[in-house]
């Protein structure tokens, strides 16, 4: 009878861990999940908004010399790109947006598109940390291309020219 007992005490505590298992790993993707795709393309473009905030903070601190104040806007930029995914659900493309289906159709490459930007930005912050004028600058120098043209290029409708 014991035996029993105890069996069915693991049994049924298992169960309580995959249960709670499974709630917590659904929680943060029916957060995203609970967006409309217009709520969405506004997440997502204020998030853009941002990183263009943050980059002509980067580009200013580099004139400036202040090379050790551009570590924490960095550090902003890849903690933002690790949530650029999530921003572009399937179906997204409704109301003012710049996205290009090619983000569903090549999603892989998008996923690594904002990885890169991610790694990219970790670089600069940690070159800035430790005060590198030179090795910040040059990373500055080609961040734009680097970083931010790896999604823009393949994945974004450019904007219209103006002149």
């Amino acid at each position: 009878m014991r035996r029993i007992g105890l069996r069915a005490t693991v049994v049924f505590g298992g169960l309580v861990a995959v249960v709670a298992v499974g709630c917590a790993s659904t929680e943060k993707s029916t957060q995203t999940a609970k967006l409309t795709p217009a709520q969405s393309v506004a997440e997502r473009q204020k998030l853009m908004k941002e990183h263009g905030d943050l980059w002509k903070s980067i580009q200013d601190k580099t004139k400036a010399g202040e090379i050790a104040g551009i570590a924490p806007d960095a550090d902003r930029l890849a903690q933002n790109a690790k949530k650029i995914p999530s921003l572009f659900p399937p179906g997204s493309l409704e109301g003012k947006t710049a996205a290009k289906p090619d983000i569903w159709q090549k999603w892989p490459e998008f996923e690594a598109a904002a990885k890169n930007l991610e790694t990219e930005s970790v670089k600069l912050r940690d070159t800035a940390k430790a005060n590198d004028k030179p090795g910040t600058e040059a990373l500055v120098k080609d961040f734009g291309r680097k970083a931010c043209g790896t999604c823009h290029q393949s994945f974004r409708v450019p904007p219209p020219r103006q002149g």
